[in-house]
């Protein structure tokens, strides 16, 4: 069984809020990034909607940096 709180693709942290009790109350980086489809789509079915992706292997790194530019101005 895979752990909520790794990525199903490379089996790294991946930075859930919804996966940690502490942060549960919070809303995930995942709600401000805008993930490529194609990439859920090519995790093996049985992976899918069981956790979360990392920012990494969603390819959302640029986005994310972007939302703390946006963040901090």
């Amino acid at each position: 069984m895979h752990a909520p709180e790794r990525c199903p693709a490379c089996g790294a942290a991946n930075q859930c809020a919804l996966a940690d009790p502490r942060s549960a109350t919070q809303a995930c980086w995942c709600y401000s990034v805008s993930i490529d489809p194609a990439l859920l789509q090519a995790l093996p079915a049985e992976l899918r909607n069981r956790s979360c992706l990392c920012p990494r292997c969603a390819a959302v790194d640029e986005q994310l940096k972007a939302a703390a530019t946006r963040q901090h101005d």
